[in-house]
């Protein structure tokens, strides 16, 4: 939302209040507290009329400072914020806080923040690394305000408003990431981005996954701390500036130290919560039954079925809406005219291997025979009032008709809707679909624990995938795992989410790795998205790139709106595609799920922007075509029909990146340009790495130790290169390193045990190689 006009003046009926002089500081528990005015205090009279501002500066984390600023104290609801389930309730001590004449610092670990006494505002955040101290971002002159709004100022509506906001500064060369899933430009700079869960599909400016935090190039990010929504100009109104404004009478956030932006992305996960880790088998193919297609039992077995005859590897079957009948969603009771003994087809499935996923949302329709008892319980969203129909049940025709929505801030609908789930794994599911949650009236609704339905509209979809995750941790433990469409701040704590509705072409796939890794760079753990795309009929070229890239995500579902989206169906190539990257998945899973381990004890994403990985490296900052999936390995997914990729390798001409798949190699520092077919594309090792390389190709749940074999990539000599082996129940196996001198190779192991091993070398090995142990070979074997 942009308030000024060009550099010097204000929109019509725009008044602003920026902050001037500080003017007292005291401290509180837990926080120093500053009055600051609007206008310079040169005697007595000044102090007479407003507006004032009272900032509260606060250490919830070491490396992270929060700052809330209020108008009014108490003329407004509190706040619903950001869930923090990681901040720290110790109160300020002394060596946190320096005070001189000129100004107050408060530290936070390696971050600082400056305050300037006096007149001139001025609010600096400084990190501190080996002793060298950098400025990241401040609030200068006109940064910090409070707004008033006349009516139909700034194209808001009657009556007047008001709004808090805040402008912290870019460098030169600054790039912005972030603010959840965004299908528009990878760097921000530039956009104005709103911060509301929306239903938009893939192909705008609108998110299913809003997250009001922004990552620097520079290494530190900035969480506004608000539930609501929030408006940013990113560089957009002031081309050296970031501005993020509220509604209303307050306004806080936080900013978050690196020094690169993945230590930034692991101290805001730190703060907002680690991603749960999903079970191995969900790193498997997942294939649905898609949305409006023609399905039964026959047809999901004849898929099943065929899928196995192809050799096509298969982990996980999703059933989409239709597995209940038409207009009665959500009823909870499997469609009798097609699947007529449920408990006994998923019985028949769980025998063939595999695991049963189910489509749920939060809305119940009005033909659905639960409807009635929702309403008489009052576990849906009820209406405002004024007016007779106030506190009945709120409804709409937008998806089911007459539908309600399932209100969770009340605990017996929450324990109800959780009921109904509970029964569906009685019969044999093993997981949920979470579709939906953004269409979720702002105003004219009621909660039942009298929440603002503003606040609530991004909440809503938090509190609704936590409901489900907590009954799937409650019924089948450390296998819990959901495929989110929407979300909020914090939300990576209940994975897996994936990209929404995204068209069959080239450009919609391109979007949809822009979006994810827009999602990622907020701490997302792991992404998915529907290969081959959702709307339309994906043309044979455009769906065999899409197999790549999917298999090549951290989670990996074929499915389609209105067509089905198996390979035999687009043509005979798609199989052996499809076929080869799902056994190329299986057998990376002793890499893949250590990195995924990763993901879940330290917040670093499996999918990484380049400029995650490669924070120095100036190339790297707007690449948004390409990304890495954990540290080895260098993705460059194909977009377009004849195999041509342009694609950049980070590092020095001296040390080569290898193609897993073909073994050419390619010089770092530079861009490349290849062709390639179906059966290839830029799949790059980074030199000096140590892969673990798993025996089996049919399924992602294994031993991975079991016939392992470490394949080694362009060693250095001299140095030891570190590697994990992951443990298909979530643990590491073994953690060692090897080093090369010439032709002599060393391996040794710091934790584990690896037993029926052997190495990329030559001859096969199979030796024992167990914690503080070391093992010699050279180049022959030996």
């Amino acid at each position: 939302m942009k308030f000024t006009d060009g550099q010097w003046l204000m929109q019509p009926g725009v008044t602003a209040h920026y902050a001037s002089e500080t003017y007292a500081i005291r401290r509180e528990a837990g926080c120093v507290v500053v009055l600051v005015t609007t206008r310079p205090i040169k005697h007595r009279g000044d102090t007479l009329a407003g507006p004032t501002l009272t900032l509260r500066l606060s250490a919830p984390l070491p490396g992270v400072i929060r700052v809330a600023v209020a108008h009014y104290a108490a003329s407004e609801a509190p706040r619903l914020h950001v869930a923090m389930p990681g901040a720290l309730a110790a109160p300020l001590h002394d060596g946190q806080l320096e005070e001189s004449d000129s100004e107050l610092v408060l530290h936070s670990g390696a971050l600082s923040a400056v305050l300037k006494k006096g007149e001139g505002w001025r609010l600096e955040f400084r990190e501190t690394v080996d002793g060298v101290s950098r400025e990241l971002t401040r609030s200068d002159w006109r940064s910090l305000a409070y707004l008033q709004l006349a009516a139909g100022a700034a194209g808001l509506a009657a009556p007047a408003r008001s709004v808090l906001h805040e402008q912290l500064t870019l460098q030169v060369g600054e790039c912005l990431y972030g603010l959840g899933e965004r299908f528009t430009p990878f760097v921000k700079n530039g956009q104005v981005v709103e911060n509301l869960n929306k239903d938009g599909g893939t192909a705008c400016e609108q998110a299913y996954k809003s997250v009001p935090f922004y990552l620097s190039s520079r290494g530190y990010g900035v969480l506004v701390d608000e539930a609501g929504p929030v408006s940013f100009e990113l560089a957009s109104e002031k081309t050296a500036r970031v501005q993020f404004s509220r509604e209303g009478e307050s306004l806080a956030y936080c900013v978050i130290a690196g020094p690169t932006p993945a230590a930034a992305v692991q101290r805001l996960t730190t703060l907002t919560g680690r991603p749960a880790l999903p079970p191995a088998w969900s790193f498997g193919l997942w294939m649905t039954t898609s949305f409006t297609t023609q399905y039964d039992e026959a047809t999901a077995t004849h898929f099943i079925d065929e899928m196995a005859r192809r050799r096509l590897p298969l982990a996980v079957f999703h059933f989409d809406c239709f597995w209940m009948r038409e207009f009665e969603w959500m009823n909870f009771q499997w469609d009798p005219r097609g699947f007529p003994e449920p408990r006994a087809m998923l019985a028949r499935l769980h025998a063939k291997g595999l695991k049963i996923s189910q489509w749920i949302n939060p809305y119940v329709g009005q033909q659905s025979p639960l409807f009635a008892e929702g309403v008489r319980e009052g576990y849906f969203l009820k209406r405002a009032g004024p007016g007779p129909n106030a506190g009945l049940t709120w409804q709409t025709d937008l998806w089911q008709p007459g539908m309600a929505i399932i209100d969770f801030s009340n605990p017996a609908a929450k324990a109800w809707y959780q009921g109904h789930l509970r029964q569906q794994l009685a019969l044999g599911v093993d997981c949920f679909k979470t579709d939906f949650g953004e269409r979720i009236p702002s105003e004219g609704v009621v909660y039942h624990d009298g929440s603002d339905p503003v606040e609530m509209h991004n909440l809503y979809a938090l509190q609704y995938n936590e409901a489900v995750f907590e009954l799937l941790r409650e019924e089948r433990g450390d296998d819990a795992v959901v495929f989110a469409r929407s979300t909020y701040a914090s939300g990576q704590r209940f994975p897996v989410h994936w990209g929404g509705d995204c068209w069959s072409n080239f450009e919609s796939m391109a979007e949809s790795l822009r979006g994810g890794l827009s999602l990622t760079s907020c701490g997302f753990g792991y992404w998915s998205h529907d290969i081959g795309g959702f709307e339309g009929n994906p043309p044979p070229a455009v769906y065999k790139r899409w197999i790549q890239f999917g298999l090549l995500s951290s989670h990996s579902r074929l499915h389609g709106s209105s067509s089905y989206r198996v390979p035999w169906l687009v043509d005979e190539e798609s199989c052996d595609v499809l076929r080869a990257f799902t056994q190329l998945k299986h057998r990376l899973m002793p890499y893949l799920y250590a990195k995924a381990i990763e993901a879940h004890q330290t917040g670093l994403p499996m999918m990484r922007a380049m400029v995650l990985q490669h924070p120095h490296d100036p190339a790297c900052r707007t690449l948004d075509r390409q990304y890495h999936l954990g540290e080895a390995l260098l993705v460059a997914p194909v977009f377009t029909h004849g195999g041509e990729v342009e694609f950049y390798l980070p590092g020095d001409a001296g040390r080569a990146w290898t193609n897993l798949l073909d073994g050419r190699q390619q010089p770092g520092g530079r861009w490349h340009a290849e062709t390639h077919d179906f059966m290839g594309l830029p799949l790059y090792v980074a030199p000096g790495t140590v892969l673990p390389w798993g025996a089996d190709e049919q399924r992602p749940d294994y031993d991975y130790g079991r016939g392992l074999v470490l394949r080694l990539f362009n060693l250095a000599e001299g140095e030891a290169t570190p590697f994990a082996v992951a443990a298909v129940d979530g643990r590491i196996a073994a953690r060692g390193s090897v080093r090369r001198d010439g032709q002599r190779y060393t391996a040794q192991l710091s934790e584990g045990v690896l037993h029926d091993w052997r190495l990329q070398l030559g001859q096969a090995l199979s030796p024992v190689l167990a914690a503080g142990t070391t093992l010699v070979w050279d180049a022959s074997g030996h």
